[in-house]
């Protein structure tokens, strides 16, 4: 009777047990409902709306409404649909009024109609069985967005399935592309003409291999997809006259000819306004474009006159980093093999953790390398920072380095050609290669006024901000830069190119891999100089998922006496250890976790063992 009763009791106890977690399931699913949050632990907020995303929203005058257009049927197409009602629902919630979204499947001719006058282009969908036959399945429709926002609209026409990573990045964008038009925002940066520069009009991103037409341009680039940037040319004409005062900023491209004194007054005193902002990507290390020879003059072009009165001097030499040297892979004729063509004049700037802050390779946080993993920084000259050049109140900092294993050439010509060896002069230091002043300036010719340009602040008012990457081919590609023929003019425009170096342009083909870190960190500094920066972890997501990193495994450093077979030995060594970590990381996940799992329930087996012993004796 006894063991009835205490049956009887353990299964009303296990009874209102189960009672409990129902009614707490059921109030934890009504609680949800009412208050919804998502805890995101990824560095790049990967499964979370970023907090610019959601103040952009909080800006707007109106609501924004996006008519989602959308195909459903395949296995990736309805994950990739789940993942974008998820990301607009996180819209939704953010924008607190100020975001509304319809999803529409296409399904009747009246509706695809609808979509195609809108502006979606209607694409095929394929997927191959995963069962591992030959079956595919197909399928045709529309997959984009349609935004209006007052009495503006814009459109994405078409969505990539497979490609969920940058999503948020795009959405915000064309958010700020129709807030901007609608509500008359403007962003003019003037870039500085008249000295031979290497312009944001030039095409030689990608190599033109006798290519007529059709070659992209940076400036190209940025009309199409961040056409809220007005960039505008600027003729300094020797000074003559003030910069314009509505811009907010200025830029500098790698110069041919010297800046005169009067110009560069002139850019000084534009600053000192307060408020505006300098950006200079250029170098000591000067090459003429379709010039295969690789031959480069050192010289500042002036540009350290006015630099340096900010605390940032831009030394005539030329940086070669034989520890983060740009290398690719390629086949031996000799061996079959694989061997790698290396330039240690371009720097691979690599974001490495086991830094300390004061030998970051990579400043991260600034927002024109703002959660990158890696830049390159083509044919550097070093900076040196002296703080004693401006008040205390401004700072100076650096925001990119080589690797300590950097050596300096000077003098005034350089030959930059590829070749197998590199003889580096000593000593080697890790060199700065870009940073950034910012406050409220001094004029950087404070110490010597000029007539001819009256300055009406000797401090800019309010902060200004002064950035030089040093890098004089950091926004182009150098190999198609130096491999691509001459354009043709004229009637011969058509044919493009004609001529240029097969193997330089091979590279180049290369080297286009890296554009898409060098278009976004351009694109994050036009942020920077605007003022509106609050969008950069937005741009993050752009790049994706970063690959794991192995901080116990060191990457090879190479020494400049290190000949082809020394290198590749070092390349063998590293990625074998790479491997054996992975293989350590793959062993512990398959058997670690479930061998713990097993262990923790012997354990457990055996204290319950041990109690009902206890009772028992008891």
């Amino acid at each position: 009777m006894a063991t009835q009763d205490k049956k009887r009791r353990d299964a009303a106890q296990a009874g209102f047990y189960l009672l409990v977690i129902g009614l707490i399931v059921v109030v934890a699913n009504m609680l949800s409902a009412k208050v919804y949050h998502r805890w995101d632990r990824t560095q790049s907020e990967r499964f979370t709306l970023s907090q610019g995303s959601g103040r952009l929203l909080g800006s707007l005058k109106s609501p924004v409404q996006i008519d989602a257009y959308i195909k459903t049927g395949l296995p990736q197409l309805d994950a990739f649909v789940r993942d974008l009602t998820d990301l607009l629902k996180e819209y939704e919630r953010a924008g607190k009024g100020k975001f509304k979204f319809t999803l529409i499947e296409p399904t009747t001719d009246e509706l695809r109609a609808q979509a195609k006058e809108a502006g979606l282009q209607e694409q095929p969908f394929g997927e191959v069985s995963a069962t591992g036959d030959d079956q595919a399945s197909i399928a045709q429709g529309y997959l984009g967005l349609v935004f209006k926002y007052g009495s503006e609209k814009a459109v994405i026409p078409q969505l990539a399935p497979g490609q969920t990573d940058g999503l948020e990045f795009w959405v915000t964008n064309k958010i700020r592309e129709i807030r901007d038009k609608a509500d008359n925002i403007k962003h003019r940066i003037g870039v500085v003409t008249g000295k031979d520069e290497l312009k944001l009009s030039d095409t030689n991103l990608v190599p033109k291999q006798g290519r007529g037409g059709g070659s992209p341009s940076l400036q190209n680039i940025l009309e199409q997809a961040f056409p809220f940037y007005k960039i505008e040319e600027l003729d300094l004409k020797d000074g003559a006259n003030e910069i314009d005062k509505d811009l907010v900023g200025l830029i500098i491209t790698q110069p041919q000819k010297d800046y005169t004194e009067k110009e560069l007054r002139r850019i000084d005193e534009f600053l000192l306004r307060g408020g505006k902002s300098l950006a200079v990507y250029a170098s000591a290390v000067t090459m003429k474009a379709n010039d295969a020879s690789m031959k480069a003059t050192l010289s500042t072009h002036g540009l350290d006159k006015l630099l340096s009165g900010y605390g940032i001097t831009m030394n005539k030499d030329a940086v070669l980093d034989y520890g983060g040297q740009f290398k690719i892979p390629v086949m031996s004729p000799q061996t079959g093999g694989v061997t790698y063509i290396r330039h240690p004049g371009i720097a691979h700037v690599v974001n490495d953790p086991r830094y300390s802050d004061d030998e970051k390779a990579l400043d991260t946080s600034f927002a024109g390398f703002f959660r990158m993993d890696e830049a390159i920084f083509p044919f550097p000259s070093s900076l040196t920072l002296n703080k004693s050049k401006q008040p205390g109140d401004v700072k100076l900092y650096p925001v990119a380095r080589t690797t300590p294993a950097a050596s300096l050439e000077t003098g005034d010509s350089l030959d930059m050609k590829l070749r197998e060896q590199w003889r580096p002069k000593p000593p080697q230091d890790q060199r700065i290669i870009a940073a950034v002043a910012e406050g409220r300036l001094k004029s950087a010719f404070a110490d010597s006024p000029s007539e001819e340009v009256k300055l009406t602040n000797q401090q800019a008012p309010q902060a200004s901000r002064v950035l030089v990457i040093s890098s004089s081919e950091f926004l182009t590609n150098p190999f198609a830069y130096a491999g691509n023929g001459p354009e043709l003019g004229g009637q011969f425009q058509m044919f493009g190119a004609v001529g240029g170096d097969p193997q330089l342009q091979q590279i180049g083909q290369f080297y286009t891999k890296h554009l898409t870190s060098t278009i976004l960190s351009f694109k994050n500094t036009l942020d920077w100089i605007s003022g509106d920066a609050d969008l950069l972890a937005a741009s993050a997501k752009l790049i994706g998922v970063p690959t794991l990193s192995y901080q116990s495994v060191s990457k090879p450093k190479f020494k400049a006496e290190a000949d082809e077979a020394e290198m590749k030995r070092k390349d063998e060594e590293y990625k074998a250890a790479r491997k054996t970590i992975q293989q350590r990381v793959q062993w512990s996940l398959t058997l670690g976790a479930p061998f713990l799992f097993a262990l923790f329930g012997l354990l457990r087996w055996r204290q319950r063992e041990s109690q009902r012993d206890g009772l028992k004796a008891a």
